[in-house]
């Protein structure tokens, strides 16, 4: 059986989850989060932590259903410490690599071809 991994693409206003399944780095989104404040207003360092636990609750769902085998995360520093930070010791043991980037605004494409450099 191939194993599938799930590429977490994310800052503190978006997350991207794309699936790949085998060796292959051929990425399908299956989940788009937008963290949405009322008023349109600018994000705080409250709204972002409380995005990170969404985040970090759909991928903890992901394992408990055994959609995926490993993790992979490239997302803005300080948001993939948050990330980190809210996810059980047996999600972070299927992680295995985190790129310290924002690549959350790139097309599907372009990720791809960014984490083939990689």
């Amino acid at each position: 059986m191939a194993v599938t991994t799930w590429v977490v693409v994310a800052d503190g206003s978006r997350a991207r989850i794309f699936e790949t399944r085998g060796l292959k780095l051929d990425l399908q989104e299956i989940e788009d989060l937008v963290n949405v404040v009322p008023g349109g207003r600018t994000l705080s360092e409250k709204d972002r932590e409380k995005f990170a636990k969404t985040v970090a609750d759909y991928i903890e769902q992901g394992r408990l259903h055994q959609r995926y085998q490993r993790l992979r995360f490239a997302a803005e520093p300080k948001f993939l410490g948050m990330l980190r930070e809210r996810l059980s010791e047996e999600t972070r043991q299927m992680l295995f690599e985190e790129l310290n980037e924002d690549l959350s605004a790139l097309d599907a494409r372009e990720i791809q071809a960014h984490l083939q450099r990689h």
